[in-house]
């Protein structure tokens, strides 16, 4: 008899699987459709012996102490701080746009008050903030928006950026100096052996055991458990009763090349000229000491693994309806992207994981809120 059969073997399931086993001592079954751990995170070394991430770049960066320092049990870190070139009217400079952009880009010499002063010329201003289009054009303009934002926009969602939630763009920022740096978080670093090997430290343990190559609904019946927790796509928990919830998909194309370096950053954005969308180079990543170097192009399209949930108000309101089932189960706990409909970031993860878990060893403190037996929805 499992303590919990949990679905999932990414971030979410794996650090309530390594809290429950550890902490609490409990038995965990964790169940996987892949034929690894690690979720959309796993990486491996390739036949030319290189680490790459099988599902596009990951690269961690957190405000929390209490996240950091968790993962921190698992992985030493190796710092890094990522840094995105984007190919713009034959040149490549920096992204988020700051100083140095539109000094490279226009031909100028501003200083921080001046650039300011150039972004306000050129902004759109808009009365009500609805669309990914309004965020943009409304803090940078028009120009700028169909330089950056608008081709790679549509490329990465195939739909126009009018059409999608602000919240897209929102988060993009904008700089008047030249930090180039793609993330301004206090914690940024890599697992210094790779994701897999601190997955495989996190899942070491003699209470949790792990069914890969396996649809959890193939098992279910024949397997003896007390409670779930989900990490999968609801609607396919609920076999797409009130349809499928739309997703972005990547696809992904590797290359290794006879060559110790193949571009100027980590990642180099192609908003405008080509069907990809940007190119990683994994030794940026990792700090790895190899003659040759691997990359890949990423390729949005609509069918294959879910990635990134479509943020309309639609989709949105198909969601609800979900949640709305998975408010009235009993013993299932519902965590992580695909669980919740939400692009979280990776730190973002482990932080509902860890608070579900302490709701979870903690239930007398919340069940007025649970009505007896109800179990919760954890978001954001």
């Amino acid at each position: 008899m499992f303590d919990y059969m949990i679905v999932g073997a990414g971030l979410a399931g794996a650090v309530l699987a390594e809290r429950l086993a550890s902490q609490s001592n409990k038995k965990i079954l964790l169940v996987d459709k892949r034929n690894h751990i690690g979720g959309n995170t796993f990486d491996y070394y390739n036949k030319d012996g290189l680490l790459v991430h099988k599902y596009g770049p990951h690269i961690f960066h957190t405000n929390s102490k209490e996240v950091f320092t968790y993962l921190g049990n698992f992985t030493q870190w190796r710092p890094y701080e990522h840094r995105v070139l984007a190919s713009v009217d034959g040149m490549l400079v920096p992204i988020p746009i700051n100083l140095n952009t539109i000094n490279q880009l226009y031909g100028l010499n501003l200083n921080s008050a001046e650039v300011d002063a150039f972004l306000e010329s050129k902004a759109e201003k808009k009365i009500k903030i609805v669309t990914s289009e309004d965020v943009v054009v409304n803090k940078v303009g028009r120009e700028l928006y169909e330089k950056f934002f608008k081709g790679y926009t549509r490329k990465q969602w195939d739909l126009d950026p009018s059409e999608l939630d602000a919240s897209v763009t929102s988060r993009i920022p904008t700089r008047n100096n030249r930090d180039d740096r793609y993330f301004t978080d206090t914690y940024q670093a890599i697992p210094l052996y790779g994701y897999t090997r601190m997955f495989q430290k996190m899942l070491h343990h003699p209470n949790i055991k792990i069914l890969l190559n396996t649809d959890y609904k193939e098992v279910q019946d024949s397997i003896c458990y007390k409670n779930m927790i989900y990490t999968g796509p609801i609607d396919y928990f609920y076999d797409y009763c009130y349809g499928k919830l739309p997703y972005r998909s990547l696809e992904f194309k590797f290359e290794t090349l006879e060559e110790n370096v193949f571009q100027k950053t980590g990642t180099i954005n192609y908003p405008n000229e080509h069907a990809y969308t940007r190119i990683t180079e994994f030794k940026y990543l990792t700090g790895q000491k190899h003659p040759k170097t691997t990359v890949v192009y990423e390729f949005p399209k609509d069918e294959g693994d879910p990635y990134y949930p479509v943020p309309r108000a639609e989709n949105a309101l198909l969601y609800k309806r979900y949640r709305q089932l998975a408010e009235q189960e009993n013993k299932i706990y519902f965590a992580g992207r695909l669980a919740t409909y939400k692009y979280y970031n990776m730190d973002q993860v482990v932080a509902q994981a860890l608070t579900l878990y302490k709701k979870i060893i903690t239930p007398h403190e919340f069940a007025h809120h649970l009505n007896g037996h109800q179990l919760p929805i954890i978001q954001s």
